[in-house]
């Protein structure tokens, strides 16, 4: 009996992922001609690592950008990735889908679906150094939206990170968190809108916990979700993919675990993989990413192991990238699920992150990707940049919003888990060398690095790291320090310190794809109706040139899979 005959069900769509890449794959596929289309995901939850995330989408020249009068063109994109991706890494022909495509995507989910973006006028390029980069406009981040708009769905949305919410129940925007965490001028006017708006929404308070206003990477998530039910497109929670059927060279279907239930699901037309990356499965990280590695530093979703980049090499996908990841330190908080990232904490001024030797080893204000990526390249058996930590004074601590810290006015020292110094996270002293000795730093070396870094706040340049240079260092700096927004002194007793893991927010690597997403072999030939998007596919962004480099490629090719699937022509 062939394998065309033993199905359970049959769809002409099959997505595996219901991040934004398998939800707009979905949606595309449906509003392109193909109505009957599923989407299966491993976890109870819906949303994946998207969700999760800040849910920022860097598409140049999108729709919300030109509204607000930006200047922007894809030469001038195009000219700013290729000073930062070569060829070899990424061919011309991606690269090019990615540009053209990526505003007729966001154009196609605007005026047919619930989708919603809002331009972030002031976000920059992570390399704005760089010809035809920007300072602003080429992101876009979810315009908020009301849980009970999806109904019971509400309860099966992952939501955005703990980090990303004020008091840990109301959403924040990106905007929003800029405000709160660096308590710039007008923060409290904006934080007391959100509680205020939070208490009076009695009944609502009745049925959740959680504000109703959801935000980043959930909203958008919740978005598409809301799209899928306007279309009644089935989405199966709890249901892991665990083998792509295939005859022949060409892909047929997928075998699931549903409950406990194999069961296997024909694909007339095409198997659309949005799986995720690696990030928890530690073996194949030890086999490919740098060291240190560790799954509890990354703050993927913690059901991304693999699964899809698995079958891609076992069907003779050619891999690509399978050594790197989305960098980002992390901070992994003792009695939290999945570890929060660094990234506006060690940027404000009067903080530096500190290797065992007690010295900077890089810029703490440059993107996360590129401070991660000079981790590894200094770190060493005879210079460890591992563990790392963030050291900060009174000032500071006073002053913004640390990871669970928060700051001395919310959460006082006295109200800190006593687990935090228990488990070697977080450590307090009255002198550099006594906060040295405390986290296992040369005390020496801390204070000669303290020492530097008061001088350089004086002086406004960095002689060490050049933190402050770069437009996107400024973004998160704080203009009451001057002359340099980034640079900030680290003179005022109680000092403290929080460790910091080389962490990651996915793994990068996985299966190449052609202009249409369509998997290829080492010979360059396709895989019969098989696709792949997002972070098990190979990385169309991999230098990380902006806020949202993960989920602009993956939800833009998304609408190219589709496109090649249904022929619809835009």
């Amino acid at each position: 009996m062939s394998a065309e005959q033993q199905w359970d069900y049959s769809f002409d769509v099959v997505v595996v992922g219901s991040g934004n890449g398998g939800q707009t794959a979905a949606l595309c596929s449906y509003e392109m001609g193909s109505r009957d289309v599923l989407v299966v995901e491993k976890s109870h939850l819906y949303g994946g690592t998207s969700s999760i995330s800040g849910g920022g989408v860097w598409i140049p020249c999108n729709r919300y950008a030109r509204a607000q009068g930006a200047q922007d063109t894809i030469d001038d994109a195009r000219t700013y990735l290729r000073q930062l991706i070569t060829e070899e890494e990424v061919p011309n022909y991606q690269l090019d889908a990615f540009l053209e495509n990526g505003p007729k995507m966001v154009d196609f989910l605007h005026e047919r679906t619930q989708v919603r973006y809002v331009s972030l006028a002031h976000y920059p390029d992570y390399y704005t150094n760089l010809d035809g980069s920007r300072e602003g406009h080429r992101s876009m981040e979810p315009e908020p939206f009301n849980a009970d708009q999806l109904g019971d769905e509400w309860r099966r949305l992952r939501r955005t990170h703990p980090m990303m919410h004020l008091g840990g129940l109301i959403g924040i925007t990106q905007v929003e968190a800029a405000l709160l965490v660096g308590q710039q001028p007008g923060w409290w006017k904006t934080a007391a809108k959100l509680v205020l708006d939070y208490v009076l929404d009695i009944p609502w308070r009745l049925k959740d916990k959680f504000h109703r206003r959801l935000a980043t990477g959930c909203a958008g998530v919740a978005r598409l979700r809301a799209s899928l039910q306007d279309r009644d497109i089935p989405l199966w929670l709890n249901t892991a993919m665990t083998r792509v059927i295939d005859e022949d060279g060409k892909v047929l279907g997928i075998e699931v675990n549903r409950g406990g239930q194999v069961l296997r699901i024909q694909a007339r037309k095409a198997v659309i993989l949005a799986a995720g990356g690696f990030e928890h499965n530690q073996q194949m990280r030890e086999q490919y990413l740098p060291q240190p590695t560790d799954h509890r530093w990354s703050a993927g979703t913690l059901d991304n192991t693999g699964d899809a980049i698995r079958e891609g090499i076992r069907l003779g996908a050619k891999m690509h990238r399978m050594n790197e990841a989305w960098w980002c330190n992390t901070i992994s908080v003792p009695g939290e699920e999945i570890p929060r990232l660094s990234i506006m904490e060690k940027s404000y001024p009067g903080s530096i992150v500190v290797n065992p030797a007690g010295e900077r080893f890089s810029n703490e204000s440059q993107n996360y990707m590129a401070f991660q990526q000079e981790t590894f390249q200094k770190h060493s058996e005879d210079n460890p940049c591992n563990p790392a930590w963030q050291v900060f004074d009174a000032n500071f601590r006073a002053r913004y919003f640390v990871g669970p810290l928060y700051n001395s006015k919310f959460r006082p020292d006295w109200a800190l888990p006593k687990r935090y110094e228990e488990e070697g996270f977080f450590a307090k002293a009255d002198t550099i060398p006594e906060l040295a000795r405390k986290i296992g730093v040369d005390p020496a070396g801390l204070q000669k690095t303290v020492d530097n870094m008061n001088e350089y706040a004086r002086t406004g340049v960095d002689l060490d790291c050049q933190r402050g240079d770069a437009a996107y260092d400024r973004y998160y700096g704080d203009p009451r320090f001057s002359p340099n927004p980034c640079l900030g002194p680290v003179d005022t007793a109680p000092y403290y310190a929080m460790k910091v893991d080389p962490g990651d927010f996915g793994t990068q690597g996985g299966m190449v794809i052609n202009a249409d997403a369509q998997v290829v072999r080492d010979d360059g030939s396709v895989i019969e109706g098989l696709y792949a998007i997002g972070n098990c596919s190979a990385p169309t962004l991999p230098c990380y040139p902006g806020p949202g480099s993960t989920l602009g490629p993956a939800m833009t090719f998304a609408y190219q899979a589709a496109k090649a699937i249904t022929g619809y022509r835009d």
